[in-house]
């Protein structure tokens, strides 16, 4: 999941040449449409500005030599044209709109619990105005009463900057309450995609159904649930099985699934499932 933040914010080509990448990355500026993967090292640091990360670890992401003003700030000093003043205005401002004091930007992160650490990066990420943030795990390092104030904040900061963002998350619960979208992946390979009423309410792939039914029910549900156990080991990425990638482990694979890997199907209105006998399950 976290590959694919990373070849979307373009930096797969640099950190590892070798990486096989196929396909059209697009990202809408004011004036025109680009292919990211189109550009070198050089052209990619004029967009990057449009697009910004929150990491998984608040403790690894900033770095310890920094006062918290400077670490909101090397974003615009980069990407702004704003004067000294006008960036210290700005970080202030951002401080503020994730739940900080303003009085905080002269101090280190040391200084700081892993939640309000978070909110730091979540300032620097908003710093330069992006279309795009990529939150990859954003709140699994932090204490669960934390994850709630912290998931709640991106859900308000995300309809005020009308951001889209990107949700890499493997807590299943988490992802329900705060997106819109969802996309199911196995092996790389997107299987699943839908509105998130849908892809929880009435999963459609195998393998989404496998998923779902390892959610714990609180015991004070009346509902009972089918526990869904998948046969085999996972494969490997590097040598994955032809056709369709999960067949090595799914209940109703056929024959023609090792042949070709299955396209997406349209399942429902705005949902999509990459199995052509998903009404077989």
């Amino acid at each position: 999941k976290s590959t694919i933040g990373k070849a979307i914010i373009n930096v797969l080509n640099f950190a590892t040449p070798d990486t096989e990448i196929s396909g059209e990355i697009l990202l809408r500026t004011e004036d025109k449409e680009i292919n990211i993967l189109k550009l070198n090292n050089r052209e990619m640091k004029k967009y990057r500005g449009y697009i910004q990360v929150i990491f998984q670890d608040p403790f690894s992401s900033l770095n310890p030599r920094y006062t918290i003003g400077q670490i909101i700030g090397e974003p615009l000093s980069y990407h702004s044209k704003l004067n000294r003043q006008e960036r210290k205005e700005r970080i202030e401002y951002l401080l503020v709109r994730v739940g900080l004091q303003p009085e905080y930007m002269q101090r280190f992160p040391h200084e700081f619990s892993g939640g309000q650490r978070q909110r730091v990066g979540i300032a620097r990420a908003l710093a330069t105005n992006p279309k795009l943030i990529i939150a990859d795990e954003p709140v699994s390092a932090l204490d669960v009463s934390i994850q709630a104030q912290v998931i709640n904040l991106l859900q308000d900061l995300q309809a005020e900057f009308n951001l889209s963002l990107l949700f890499i998350s493997h807590d299943l619960s988490v992802v329900e309450h705060i997106s819109s979208n969802i996309a199911v992946m196995y092996l790389g390979s997107i299987v699943e995609q839908g509105r998130s009423e849908d892809i929880y309410h009435n999963p459609k792939h195998p393998y989404s159904k496998a998923l779902l039914s390892a959610v714990p029910l609180p015991q004070i549900r009346e509902e009972k649930k089918e526990r869904i156990i998948l046969k085999g080991d996972v494969p490997t990425p590097l040598n994955k099985p032809s056709g369709c990638g999960f067949r090595t482990r799914c209940s109703i694979a056929r024959n023609e699934c090792s042949v070709k890997k299955p396209e997406m199907t349209e399942a429902g209105t705005r949902h999509f499932v990459a199995c052509p006998y998903y009404n077989s399950v």
